[in-house]
C-alpha cells in the first residue's frame, strides 16, 4: 500500500491519521470474483490454499495475528480461524 500525502514513512510504523488528508492506494491490484458463488465460509481447495499462500509470502508485510508484544491482550477473532500456512 502506497500513502501520499505524508512525509515518507515506514508503512510498519503507527500512522498519526490526524496528520491528514493523504491517499493510500494499492498497486497492480486486481480482484477478481468467484462466479460459482464461492463465499467467505466455503473452504479453500489445495489449490486456492497455494495461491493464499503464495501472496502472503510475496505481498503481505505485517500480520497483526503474530504481533503478540503490540496485542498483549489478545488476538482478534478472526485470527483464530484455521491458519493457512
Amino acid at each position: 500500500m502506497r500513502i501520499t500525502g505524508l512525509p515518507e514513512v515506514d508503512i510498519l510504523q503507527k500512522i498519526d491519521w490526524t496528520q491528514a488528508p493523504f491517499t493510500a492506494s494499492y498497486r497492480n491490484f486486481s480482484a477478481n470474483s468467484n462466479s460459482q458463488g464461492a463465499w467467505y465460509w466455503n473452504k479453500l481447495d489445495y489449490s486456492g490454499k497455494g495461491q493464499m499462500q503464495w501472496v502472503q509470502k510475496n505481498y503481505m508485510i505485517y500480520n497483526y495475528c503474530t504481533d503478540a508484544k503490540r496485542f498483549p491482550l489478545g488476538f482478534d477473532p478472526e485470527c483464530y480461524l484455521t491458519n493457512l500456512s
